[in-house]
């Protein structure tokens, strides 16, 4: 499932030439390309995005399905968690990852065990390394300076519940203080005191869905690189 709604406006549309940021253009091709190529080279057997009119367009017969969007972030959401009929398991894929492969969302998905909800998170210094002179990106936490990745995996059985959390942590997913706030009072205080680690945020989030939690560590930087500004698009389009 890969989530295409974003829109940008000013200098950015401007530049990029239309205001559906998932259709910018990095080379020859554009952010929703490259994350449907990875997806299908990964192993994808079904590919849905949710997106308007032009994302539709521009799909033609890439994917099995197009999901209208709304103008509500949590409708979207809800309809990309719910885009199949069956219970299998989900990779959910942010549209806005210039440089995402079919190698990095591999090496994720081989990291963990399949009945595990798990997120990509890169070391900032391998991401700086890959990505020298890049826009500013990561967090501190627990001592360790990380970057989140966009991709999200979903185990079977595991959509249902986690429907009523799912557009509150998607929406606070770059912010790890935001993150700790919906985890609860214990960490937040935590956190504030730079004593909250990555593990106390994997055992909260267990107990609290009900479902192994993982956040996999040396994750591939090409997963963690998006692009959320005009400066960000910028140095991804002069990479490449």
């Amino acid at each position: 499932m890969i989530t295409a709604g974003a829109r940008v406006d000013g200098d950015f549309a401007q530049r990029i030439g239309t205001r559906v940021k998932a259709l910018a253009r990095i080379g020859n091709r554009s952010m929703l390309g490259a994350a449907i190529e990875a997806a299908r080279n990964a192993g994808a057997t079904r590919i849905a995005v949710v997106g308007g009119r032009e994302v539709r367009d521009a799909c033609g017969d890439l994917v099995e399905r197009v999901i209208d969007e709304t103008d509500s972030g949590a409708v979207n959401l809800r309809r990309a968690l719910t885009a199949w009929d069956d219970d299998a398991p989900l990779l959910y894929l942010t549209s806005d990852m210039p440089f995402i492969s079919a190698q990095a969302l591999r090496a994720f998905m081989d990291a963990f065990a399949p009945d595990s909800l798990a997120i990509p998170v890169t070391d900032c210094a391998a991401f700086e390394r890959q990505f020298p002179g890049a826009p500013p990106f990561g967090v501190k936490i627990g001592g360790e300076r990380i970057v989140n990745g966009g991709a999200f995996w979903i185990p079977a059985r595991a959509r249902v519940r986690l429907e009523s959390l799912a557009i509150r942590f998607f929406n606070a997913r770059k912010s790890i203080p935001r993150m700790a706030a919906l985890l609860g009072p214990v960490l937040c205080l935590r956190f504030a005191l730079r004593r909250v680690s990555i593990a106390a945020l994997e055992r909260e989030a267990q107990r609290r869905l009900g479902i192994p939690a993982r956040v996999i560590r040396g994750a591939s930087p090409e997963l963690a690189y998006d692009v959320d500004t005009l400066e960000e698009y910028v140095y991804a389009a002069e990479r490449n």
